[in-house]
């Protein structure tokens, strides 16, 4: 695991929203202008987690609709397919 890099900034305002300026840290994971980021917000630990997005090519022929299916077939199978994987 990397080095924990541990900053203090105040909450700004900018125009009608709230937000931090954190320049350095998102250099440090990769991030430039335009990228896209995943952000989990943990209510329950008061913690904002933000994540580079890595963007996924999908092959020739596949397209979202199957992924979508797909998902739905892996929800509603769960239970059996972490099953199969034990065997």
């Amino acid at each position: 695991m990397g080095k924990v890099t541990e900053m203090e900034r105040k909450v700004t305002k900018f125009g009608n929203s709230l937000g931090i300026t954190m320049t350095e840290a998102l250099k440090q994971i990769g991030l430039e202008l335009g990228d896209t980021v995943h952000i989990d917000v943990r209510k329950s630990d008061g913690e904002i987690v933000i994540r580079k997005a890595y963007k996924v090519e999908l092959p020739s022929g596949i397209g979202p609709d199957f992924l979508e299916t797909l998902s739905e077939v892996m929800e509603q199978y769960d239970e059996t397919l972490k099953g199969l994987k034990d065997r």
